[in-house]
């Protein structure tokens, strides 16, 4: 029997982008029950037949979030900046925008400055042709230090012990980033005692 599933759709996608290529919400949910597609969080859907990937949350948040850029435990992690495993999925968006409601993957939307919301953004291939929007690890690493009350004293100075003793990594850039967030003082201090 030969597939509904079209071949344009991409490997992660929406309901709405199913409905543009002819599928009606029936015709998804054939598609999931014959073990075609997966549903990653309500209304995304993934090919089962699509290439593996770790970050299968991040996917899923990034499709209902376009605009949103993962940050705090979350960005470190993917960084390789702390052994936590993040409880939810921490996702930026602009200071203007409404919070997304998502409870699947456990999801918490933080509001960051529009004036500063893409500095330090990357883009990040997390599967083939499929890419993620997320902070650098140094505005990561400055955003949990400026942060520290939501994410804990802990995780931002073994972050930021983690960065520094890192290979081709200085201070400079981190500063750069305390700069531009207006946290100078703080993350210079913590600097000088994890380097002493």
């Amino acid at each position: 029997m030969r597939s509904e599933l079209p071949d344009h759709l991409g490997p992660t996608f929406t309901a709405g982008q199913a409905r543009l290529a002819g599928l009606s919400s029936r015709a998804v949910r054939r598609l999931v029950d014959n073990g075609e597609i997966d549903e990653l969080s309500r209304g995304v859907y993934r090919r089962t037949d699509a290439a593996e990937t770790t970050f299968l949350d991040l996917l899923a948040v990034a499709t209902r979030v376009p605009r949103g850029i993962f940050c705090l435990e979350t960005a470190l992690s993917v960084h390789d900046l702390t052994d936590e495993i993040p409880v939810a999925v921490n996702v930026a968006v602009p200071r203007n925008a409404g919070l997304p409601r998502i409870s699947y993957p456990p999801t918490t939307a933080h509001r960051f400055n529009l004036a500063t919301f893409e500095e330090g953004l990357e883009i990040r291939e997390v599967a083939p042709d499929e890419h993620i929007r997320i902070y650098s690890p140094a505005r990561s690493v400055v955003d949990c230090m400026r942060l520290r009350h939501r994410v804990g004293d802990e995780v931002a100075l073994r972050a930021l012990r983690s960065y520094l003793r890192r290979r081709g990594t200085t201070s400079g850039e981190l500063l750069r980033f305390a700069r531009v967030l207006d946290v100078e003082g703080p993350v210079k201090q913590a600097i000088e005692v994890a380097l002493a």
